[in-house]
């Protein structure tokens, strides 16, 4: 593609939904991705046991923007998933995230209503009215026992820190439950496409607007690409920079190792998703894909979760050092023209898919509502 009218960097949801808005008004659109594959970290693929599995950990797609939930049934149908999960506490098996039967069984109580669960919690929880870390915002919702027992060590595995060392924001993601609902998440719609993500990410690429140029490192071909109208980039905002305002304290990203096993047998766990919050194993989660889809297969994939600082970044780590570095680098983003920044790495901020999703077409829409208040104004 000799003449691009727009440059986009990263396959992953940011890049891909750009690509296919521009696209789908005229626009040639170029993405250039450092992996060999679309999709990002969504990435899937039938393994060798015949399972659909998740390269990068697994996927589950809810939303309650109603926005979104039209825009990816565009490209994909959709078959309901109510994600569930479990952890291995204290040699139980309790439901994520705490609602009446995960205290019941931990704690031996015989809580049968929301009216009680509310009082169990405010009995055992530390009342702080405005947590300024991780810790004190779990300790103001479950209390110190809970907190011990499910979010402390686990947080510790999973970035590295504590909970008193992270942002509210991160541990107030977590729900808490007054009754036995035991899904992960309540939005009004939750699902998986049919096939696998990196179907979906086919189906929104298809347009022949659309040329991808893959296992390609932007910065090593950055000056082969001139003249194009706008630039979108998804990945790590220090990179793009040259790192130049984290020479002597880098912004910090945590990492995962996917260590996979083929088991003989046809199921492994009970459970999807099992989590490990204790210090017993220093591993974060056991995934079985087989479960995703009620899939057949006479074997079955497991695959165990470790969080490291080290290989592809995965997750900012949202904490007041990290985030007096980022701002230096927003300051910067926000001085170039026609240059945008856009997902979770780029905008140094943890996002949902739905909310990567509707980011991606909120700033596609803001952009050219603005073009097309300039344009109707110059002429």
């Amino acid at each position: 593609m000799k003449n691009i009218d727009i440059l986009i960097i990263g396959a992953g949801i940011s890049g891909a939904v750009l690509a296919e808005r521009y696209a789908s008004i005229g626009k040639r659109v170029l993405i250039i991705e450092k992996r060999n594959h679309i999709a990002g970290n969504c990435y899937d693929y039938i393994d060798e046991n015949g399972i659909l599995v998740s390269k990068y950990g697994a996927h589950l797609f809810h939303t309650n923007e109603e926005s979104v939930w039209k825009y990816v049934n565009q490209f994909s149908n959709w078959y309901p998933w109510e994600h569930k999960v479990v952890a291995r506490v204290d040699d139980k098996t309790v439901p994520i995230p705490v609602n009446i039967t995960t205290v019941n069984r931990l704690f031996d109580t015989n809580i049968n209503s929301e009216e009680e669960m509310k009082n169990w919690l405010e009995e055992n929880r530390i009342a702080i009215e405005s947590p300024s870390n991780g810790e004190e915002a779990v300790l103001n919702r479950v209390g110190p026992v809970l907190y011990e027992k499910m979010f402390k060590h686990y947080t510790k595995k999973q970035w590295d820190k504590y909970p008193a060392e992270l942002d509210a924001s991160v541990l107030n993601r977590i729900p808490v439950r007054y009754n036995y609902d035991d899904r992960y998440f309540s939005d009004t719609y939750q699902a998986l496409p049919e096939g696998g993500y990196t179907k979906l990410f086919e189906n929104i690429l298809k347009n022949p607007n659309i040329e991808i140029l893959l296992e390609t490192d932007y910065f090593d071909v950055k000056d082969q690409y001139k003249g194009y109208e706008k630039l979108f980039y998804t990945g790590p905002v220090d990179r793009f920079f040259d790192f130049k305002h984290s020479l002597t304290e880098k912004l910090e990203y945590r990492s995962i190792n996917f260590v996979s096993e083929t088991v003989e047998a046809e199921y492994f766990q009970e459970n999807s998703v099992v989590n490990y919050p204790g210090t017993e194993v220093d591993f974060t989660r056991i995934i079985e894909y087989k479960h995703f889809g009620n899939q057949k297969s006479d074997k079955t994939t497991v695959v165990c979760e470790f969080t490291v600082d080290d290989g592809e970044p995965y997750y900012p780590v949202p904490n007041p050092r990290n985030e007096e570095i980022y701002a230096r680098y927003k300051t910067e983003a926000d001085q170039l023209v026609d240059v945008h920044f856009v997902g979770r790495l780029a905008n140094y901020k943890y996002f949902n898919m739905d909310q990567a999703f509707k980011n991606a077409l909120d700033l596609f829409e803001t952009l050219e509502n603005k073009d097309k208040t300039n344009y109707k104004t110059a002429g």
